[in-house]
């Protein structure tokens, strides 16, 4: 019987068709119970696919890949997910978009009250339940799409690029919040991201994903204590961790630094 939260084997995913493409090859990843994981990787790396995956919303193709020790077959009970896109209702109130799963499930929205006031109060957005998505910020919007997430009270949030969207400024205190928000709840979070110092300040680890067909390049623990405040970002060690990380990019030959011939022409 596996401990896992997430439980992966030899998963590979594959796009049939006249030029068949494979996706995912060989993942291979356990991810324990309130354990935060960041999963990254560059463009077209199948990191997305593999969290849809997880999430039921696509099949795998070979392999083995259960959450709470139960095959995906469909989306499992108890996720909730939260996208670049906050893909909020614009003609409903922040309280009735996050609320929008109970009613989508059925169930009685008035036994949900007082988890819906915790969570706006946990985000900040206790003054704002009855504004409109277009009346809030960026941040906030994505607040309130964690919060929806959250309503349903999930053991497992999966997470593909929520802030990719937002402005620096504000993503640093996503970044924060998202922290902070986990820190209290202890769900289980899978993270996916393009950004090397997001993936490891937020994470317990790191997966490192290569170029496609997606398969595990490296997995990372992040020995930081917490709460992380973004001033970590500024040591040596987080640069340790960062640093190993780019390298790693280097020798997949994600990054090149070297000057151009052009640019060489350029400045002869």
């Amino acid at each position: 019987m596996s401990a896992a939260a997430i439980h992966a084997a030899g998963v590979r995913k594959v796009y049939p068709g006249a030029r068949a493409l494979t996706a995912l090859d060989g993942i291979s990843l356990d991810i324990r119970p309130g354990e935060f994981v960041s999963i990254l990787g560059p463009s077209g790396c199948g990191k997305s696919t593999f969290l849809r995956c997880v999430a039921g919303l696509e099949t795998i193709t070979e392999g083995d890949l259960r959450v709470d020790d139960r095959p995906v077959t469909g989306p499992p009970d108890h996720v909730g997910m939260v996208f670049q896109r906050d893909a909020l209702l614009e003609w409903r109130t922040i309280e009735r978009n996050i609320l929008l799963p109970i009613e989508f499930a059925g169930k009685a929205v008035q036994g949900y009250r007082s988890a819906l006031a915790q969570l706006l109060a946990l985000t900040g957005l206790s003054e704002f339940g009855d504004r409109y998505p277009r009346e809030l910020s960026g941040g906030m919007r994505q607040r309130a799409a964690i919060c929806r997430a959250l309503i349903d009270q999930p053991s497992l949030l999966l997470m593909d690029e929520p802030f990719g969207a937002l402005d620096a400024l504000t993503r640093d205190q996503m970044n924060v919040e998202l922290q902070r928000i986990w820190l209290e709840t202890r769900h289980t979070v899978m993270f996916v991201t393009h950004g090397i110092a997001e993936a490891v300040f937020l994470a317990d680890r790191v997966v490192v994903f290569s170029p496609r067909p997606g398969r595990i390049a490296d997995i990372i623990e992040v020995d930081l204590p917490r709460p992380r405040r973004l001033a970590v970002r500024e040591t040596a060690q987080f640069g340790a961790y960062t640093g190993r990380i780019r390298d790693l990019f280097h020798e997949m030959g994600l990054i090149n630094e070297e000057p151009s011939a052009v640019n060489e022409e350029m400045a002869a």
